[in-house]
């Protein structure tokens, strides 16, 4: 695997449109698929877990492997997840964003990156 830089793990993680959050719930973890784009460095996701991440440390993951060839790459950024309250910003995330579930109390959040790691899966023969 070969580490790459915060910059290059933003880039490529705004070129999937599918990840999957880490949460608590009742102090144990909780993963969810869900849908999100990168806006000015920072994860914005809409979902129907964001009432339970608000306010929390959560990770945020997202890839793009070819498991044939296991080759690609793997982003986790970790920080702390807060709810877009205004009204014009969510309005344009609406626009941008759907939930990949639609049900009650999708709440839209943005995570601010405190680490970014992410890592190249490289053809071990080069």
């Amino acid at each position: 695997m070969a580490e790459l830089t915060r910059p290059e793990s933003l880039r490529l993680l705004d070129q999937v449109p599918i990840g999957r959050i880490v949460y608590t719930v009742r102090a144990l973890p909780a993963i969810v698929p869900v849908s999100h784009v990168v806006d000015n460095g920072m994860i914005v996701v809409r979902a129907h877990v964001g009432a339970e991440c608000a306010g929390s440390v959560v990770a945020y993951q997202a890839d793009q492997i070819d498991v044939e060839e296991r080759l690609g790459w793997t982003v986790t950024v970790t920080g702390v997840a807060r709810r877009v309250l205004d009204p014009e910003e969510l309005a344009g995330f609406e626009t941008r964003l759907t939930p990949l579930v639609s049900a009650e109390g999708v709440e839209t959040i943005r995570i601010y990156p405190e680490i970014v790691t992410g890592y190249r899966l490289v053809d071990p023969s080069l």
